[in-house]
């Protein structure tokens, strides 16, 4: 199932604080670049980061889950309703790759 163009337009609001945001679509989903690094993307509207260091320290309870099948897993960001840590974290993440 690809993702909905809402969706994304829906976590680039949340996302907008973060330096560098930017956005490309694949195959019916879409990655999510921060200081041109992809940190993660929006896929089957569900917005999945790497699981980094400082992504496991901020998220510690997110669960992971395959962005495709056969996919690496990645963490499921569950309060799409708090910018500031979605900004936070966008960063981090950036910063640790």
């Amino acid at each position: 199932m690809a993702s909905h163009r809402e969706y994304l337009n829906f976590v680039l609001e949340q996302l907008a604080g973060a330096e560098g945001l930017r956005w490309r679509p694949m195959m019916g989903e879409y990655l999510i670049y921060c200081r041109d690094r992809v940190v993660g993307g929006v896929y089957d509207d569900r917005l999945l980061l790497k699981p980094t260091a400082s992504a496991l320290r901020l998220l510690p309870d997110a669960p992971r889950e395959e962005p495709y099948p056969g996919g690496k897993p990645m963490l499921l960001v569950t309060d799409m309703e708090n910018k500031s840590l979605l900004q936070e974290l966008l960063e981090a993440v950036a910063s640790e790759l």
